[in-house]
């Protein structure tokens, strides 16, 4: 999973395996090692919640936890749909939240391209 963040905007890339591993087992995580001290990280996940406002965000020290509903999540990954959005208000600002299938770069190796969906445009003729 792939964690962008710009401005106020916060964006989760899944491979397949990674929207397989969230539908069964309801989460998926990663973590980012700032130094060798316990307290120098940061883990980012996706969590499937039963119902609420979706995509939500649950901010905890060294954790963000972007929260979606289960029944969006079985829709987004079986269908075509490509991004979740949404956003939330945080004080007087407000947070993007995307959550996004990822796609092969159409200039990269077949192996730095390894756990992502065809891109649509993969084969096209300009």
């Amino acid at each position: 999973m792939k964690l962008r963040i710009k401005g106020n905007s916060l964006r989760l890339r899944l491979g397949p395996s990674e929207v397989h591993t969230l539908i069964e087992s309801g989460r998926v995580e990663e973590s980012i090692r700032f130094a060798a001290e316990a307290n120098a990280s940061l883990t980012y996940a996706l969590e499937l919640v039963p119902s609420g406002p979706s995509p939500s965000l649950l901010y905890r020290p060294h954790e963000i936890t972007v929260l979606l509903s289960h029944e969006e999540a079985e829709d987004w990954s079986s269908g075509d749909q490509i991004t979740i959005s949404g956003h939330i208000e945080v004080g007087s600002d407000r947070l993007e939240i995307l959550i996004e299938k990822d796609f092969a770069c159409i200039d990269r190796s077949a192996a730095e391209n390894e756990d992502t969906y065809p891109h649509p445009k993969a084969g096209a003729v300009c």
